[in-house]
C-alpha cells in the first residue's frame, strides 16, 4: 500500500467508522485530511456546509464548525492559505496530519473476512530497547496488536489469522519502525490445531 493510498484509507476509516468518536473538530480533521479545501472568499462561511454535507453520519451545528475551527486553528492544526484576493485554501498542517493518524490509531481494527482463507499471519519484530523512543514504540507496538488479537507464539512472534499487514504497517510507519518488523503469509504451522482453537477456527 502506498502512502497516499494509506493515508485515504485512515481518512475513510476515520469519517466513517461508527467507533471514532464523533465531533466537529474530528470530522473537520478528517474531511481536510482527504485533500485541501479551496473556498473563495465570498463563500468562505459556508465551507463548514459544505464539509456538512458529506457526513454520512452526522450532521453539526453552525456554531459546533465555527468553535471546532477557532479551536483547531489556536491549536495550528489547520491552516488558511489566501492563494489570491478572491481564494483561500484550508489545509492541515504537519501536526493537524499527525493528529489524524493518532486518533486512527486509538480506533484501528481489523475486519475479519467472512470466510478463513486458511493462512496464517506471522508478525515479527525486533526494536532496539535503546533510545528511549524505540522502547516507547516497542511497548506501544506489544499493546496494540495485543488489543488487536494477536496470539503471542514467542517474546515477539505473534500470529494471526487474517490479512492485517495493511494495519500493521501503519502502526509501524507511525512510530517510525518499518526496517525493525517483518510480516509472513504461512499455510501450516506445527502446532495450529492448538492455534485454530484460540481463534476459534
Amino acid at each position: 500500500m502506498t502512502p497516499e493510498n494509506s493515508l485515504q484509507k485512515i481518512v475513510d476509516d476515520f469519517r466513517y467508522s461508527d467507533s471514532v468518536p464523533a465531533t466537529a473538530a474530528k470530522f473537520i480533521l478528517a474531511a481536510l485530511a482527504a485533500g485541501p479545501v479551496i473556498v473563495s472568499a465570498a463563500a468562505f462561511p459556508g465551507l463548514f456546509s459544505e464539509l456538512n454535507r458529506t457526513s454520512k453520519k452526522n450532521k453539526y451545528s453552525r456554531d459546533q464548525f465555527k468553535r471546532a475551527y477557532q479551536n483547531l486553528k489556536y491549536k495550528k492544526l489547520i491552516q488558511i492559505v489566501q492563494e489570491d484576493n478572491e481564494k483561500f485554501e484550508v489545509q492541515l498542517t504537519n501536526s493537524g496530519i499527525a493528529r489524524v493518524k493518532t486518533f486512527y490509531f486509538k480506533t484501528l481494527k481489523i475486519q475479519k473476512p467472512k470466510k478463513w482463507d486458511k493462512k496464517w499471519r506471522i508478525f515479527i519484530f525486533d526494536i532496539p530497547a535503546k533510545p528511549k523512543a524505540y522502547h516507547q514504540a516497542r511497548e506501544a507496538l506489544r499493546k496494540k496488536i495485543k488489543d488487536l488479537g494477536f496470539y503471542q507464539m514467542q517474546k515477539s512472534v505473534w500470529v494471526y489469522p487474517y490479512e492485517c499487514e495493511d494495519e500493521i504497517l501503519f502502526v509501524a510507519e507511525l512510530f517510525y519502525v518499518q526496517k525493525y518488523i517483518e510480516i509472513l503469509t504461512v499455510e501450516k504451522l506445527l502446532h495450529e490445531e492448538k492455534i485454530k482453537k484460540i481463534f476459534n477456527l
